[in-house]
């Protein structure tokens, strides 16, 4: 596996279609990364306060 140092090295390297088809390639997958984070916490119950926040205000009135 690559260094870090050694990605980054190549990335300053792209010309710029290539780096923005990265870019936009990292962005997708940092999404998605982030989807399955949710999804978990929220399978786990990490979640729940959350909802019983929500509950709470919309019980006031908020």
């Amino acid at each position: 596996m690559m260094s870090v140092e050694t990605i980054e090295e190549q990335i300053a390297g792209l010309d710029n279609v290539s780096f923005a088809k990265l870019r936009d390639w990292f962005i997708e997958v940092d999404h998605a990364r982030w989807d399955k984070q949710i999804e978990a916490d929220s399978n786990s119950g990490k979640l729940d306060f959350l909802i019983n926040v929500a509950f709470a205000e919309h019980q006031i009135g908020k």
